[in-house]
């Protein structure tokens, strides 16, 4: 058994019994060189990225007995390998012992306090025909109207992680991406202070983006660091 261990709640890739999955990206939330702390991973059993971000309810028991796998493996806190999954955040926190942080949106409210007043903060997402308000946690409309949204739905990654069993992830594809929806999000709002990725297979761009853009990018991994920073 590991112990003291970061538990991520990973969706359905497809892969047939015993394959082995692909080598995960350098800066991802399944790399176990991203973190300076061990990580065991669950699958959440039905949980695919195509009901995930729509959000099918009928997917939070599978999330739960994941969560509660993880507990018993050792895992101190619980995170996921998608943002999306935020929607079952109060119900996997209920039914475990450890913190849970199932998405970077989490940040939000504590980044929003930090910009200039004029400022706005753009979410950067897989899917913004989904990324809906509830999923924001953002009550009070002069802080809702500092955030723009973006997303990268029709781009290659996009149509990727709809596949079954998914592809290797495609870094390039993501920055470029990414990128590109920056570009668009900053030439509509050019007060852009800061970038915040609800995509947890975004960090491993981060490093690029920032260097592109010159702007702060948040991600699920700094949520992960400072609760894990946080335990005994």
């Amino acid at each position: 058994m590991m112990s003291h261990s970061l538990g991520i709640l990973h969706l359905e890739r497809g892969l047939p019994p015993g394959a082995k999955p692909p080598t995960p990206v350098p800066g991802s939330m399944l790399n176990p060189a991203t973190f300076d702390f061990p990580t065991i991973v669950e699958t959440v059993v039905g949980a695919w990225v195509e009901n995930v971000v729509r959000g099918d309810p009928a997917l939070e028991p599978a999330f739960i007995a994941a969560a509660r796998r993880l507990v018993e493996r050792g895992a101190v806190a619980i995170s996921s390998t998608c943002g999306f999954s935020i929607r079952h955040q109060s119900a996997i926190a209920a039914s475990v012992n450890v913190p849970v942080v199932t998405s970077s949106l989490l940040l939000l409210p504590a980044l929003l306090r930090q910009l200039p007043s004029q400022s706005k903060i753009g979410v950067l997402t897989y899917d913004s025909a989904h990324c809906s308000e509830d999923l924001l946690g953002i009550n009070d409309p002069s802080e809702r109207a500092k955030i723009v949204i973006g997303g990268i739905e029709g781009g290659k990654f996009w149509h990727d992680e709809l596949k079954r069993p998914a592809p290797p992830t495609d870094a390039a594809a993501i920055e470029k991406d990414v990128a590109a929806c920056i570009a668009r999000l900053s030439g509509q709002h050019p007060n852009i202070a800061a970038i915040l990725f609800e995509c947890a297979a975004f960090p491993a761009v981060a490093p690029a983006i920032r260097r592109t853009v010159k702007l702060p990018v948040y991600d699920i991994t700094n949520v992960c660091r400072l609760t894990m920073a946080s335990m005994a």
